[in-house]
């Protein structure tokens, strides 16, 4: 049964469809509220959406995922709906998202950033466990362009409009004059 009703698709704030957008909007999520964007590395997403009165997020996915997190070679399950409650810093009531301990999975409910920044991330299970890991181990590099390139690029953006024509038009009596400045 889906957690995930069409009364709160329809109090959603903010409501996507499709693998491409979700995997963006998913991530730009959790880096607004402070938590790393590689923590939920789902596939073939079909919908994501948030409601940002109650903090409520969803994320629905055509098969389960399976992930491992080479960086801490842990790994971890991702059901077809994943459910959780967002706040700074904090997922609270977590559902859809297991863990590999020793030989059992085990589920998460609770996934925490110290606050003010220590560089650790906290897992929290309904029984009590918790485990502790570097934040860094579930962020995902940024492709960054090179910094030439971005310099190529402007440098030819300024060129270009330097090369523009200029249109001038007469302006009326009845109108106030306007001082241009050229830049």
């Amino acid at each position: 049964m889906s957690l995930v009703t069409d009364e709160i698709r329809a109090s959603a704030t903010e409501f996507y469809t499709g693998n491409e957008m979700c995997q963006e909007k998913s991530k730009f999520l959790l880096t607004e509220v402070g938590l790393p964007n590689g923590l939920l590395p789902m596939q073939d997403m079909l919908e994501c959406g948030y409601v940002k009165d109650t903090g409520f997020v969803w994320l629905k996915s055509k098969k389960k995922t399976q992930h491992k997190f080479e960086k801490i070679g842990r790994s971890v399950q991702y059901a077809t709906e994943v459910t959780a409650y967002v706040e700074p810093n904090k997922i609270k009531k977590l559902t859809g998202v297991k863990a590999k301990e020793l030989l059992m999975w085990l589920t998460l409910t609770e996934i925490t950033v110290d606050d003010p920044p220590t560089g650790k991330i906290h897992f929290k299970t309904p029984t009590g466990l918790s485990r502790t890991f570097p934040v860094s181990a579930f962020e995902l590099d940024v492709p960054k362009k090179d910094v030439k390139e971005e310099v190529k690029e402007e440098v030819k953006e300024v060129r270009a409009a330097a090369v523009a024509p200029v249109e001038v038009k007469e302006v009326s009596a009845a109108v106030a004059p306007v001082e241009v400045k050229e830049v």
